[in-house]
């Protein structure tokens, strides 16, 4: 999908946002025909080395990073930017908000707007993106540390199926936001050399005040970084604690096995001696033999029963 800004423009030439979406190898050939610029494909975007994602291309910028989608399930796609004096072109691979956003406020403001302004705008809303996201990540493991530490702590679930779904559950959320937080501090990272790039190539055609818009961004980024290996932590912390829930649920029910294998020994043992019906066996004309023998039984289940307790198993 090819969308211009302005809307009025009637070709690639005269405008200044060129935004593809998904686009066909007829659409980039006609953007960079018309534009002057090489249009990269996306094998070129998703190369991951330093050199191959920040170009300098004659009086263009040539700049890529990966980055995710909508959704709990997004994975991540690459992104590029050629980014000239008279013309911004952003490739991309998936539905993004910032994108979006910027578009209809270029539509309240358009007649301000520049490519390097278009480019703050895009870097700005990104950022806020990605706090949107980390904001919502740190909620969702607030909710498992107190799930996790104070529902165990104040009250424990006796129902073993439900124990082990809550687990399982809180598994499932931890793995999901790791996997988030590895794409986020990606987007992170790969965000801010391209901000801090275009600024230094692009400084003498990028005004002052964009200039600044970009060194916020920046320190913006920076900051969510640091945030970003806080949350990080945090989730290797949590997924810790939730495997040393599980081993321990795993111990007590071990413990219980063997409590009731070694109690249940001494009788079944005794119970089989005076089932084997030999002549011989004494007890059998005892005209107690048979409360002897229940007596026997009961004391060879409580003494166990006793030990186990005074030792402190449970």
């Amino acid at each position: 999908m090819l969308r211009i800004f302005p809307q009025t423009a009637e070709r690639c030439s005269k405008a200044l946002w060129v935004d593809l979406l998904n686009p066909t190898p007829d659409e980039s050939r006609k953007v960079a025909h018309e534009l002057g610029v090489e249009i990269p494909f996306r094998p070129q975007l998703e190369e991951i080395e330093s050199s191959s994602r920040l170009q300098v291309d004659g009086d263009s910028l040539r700049m890529s990073m990966p980055v995710s989608a909508h959704g709990e399930d997004a994975r991540s796609s690459p992104l590029g930017f050629v980014f000239t004096q008279e013309v911004l072109v952003t490739l991309r691979f998936s539905e993004l908000r910032s994108f979006d956003d910027t578009y209809a406020a270029l539509g309240k403001n358009g007649a301000q707007a520049s490519s390097s302004t278009i480019f703050a705008t895009l870097a700005e809303g990104m950022v806020d993106f990605a706090a949107d996201t980390l904001e919502k990540i740190a909620s969702d493991m607030n909710e498992v540390s107190h799930a996790t530490f104070r529902h165990y702590g104040e009250k424990r679930i006796r129902n073993v199926a439900r124990l082990n779904r809550r687990l399982k559950e809180s598994l499932i959320m931890l793995g999901g936001a790791g996997e988030r937080l590895s794409q986020i501090r990606e987007s992170l990272l790969s965000l801010q050399r391209i901000v801090t790039f275009a600024t230094d190539k692009g400084g003498p055609w990028i005004s002052s005040d964009v200039q600044a818009r970009l060194k916020t961004a920046s320190q913006d980024l920076q900051s969510l970084a640091d945030f970003e290996i806080h949350l990080s932590n945090k989730v290797q912390f949590l997924l810790d604690a939730v495997l040393g829930f599980i081993n321990t649920e795993q111990n007590d029910i071990f413990k219980v096995l063997t409590i009731v294998s070694v109690v249940g020994i001494p009788p079944t043992l005794i119970a089989s001696m005076y089932g084997m019906n030999f002549v011989n066996t004494p007890e059998y004309h005892w005209h107690y033999g048979y409360a002897w023998g229940l007596f026997v039984i009961a004391l060879s289940t409580v003494v166990p029963i006793i030990w186990f307790k005074w030792r402190g198993w449970w």
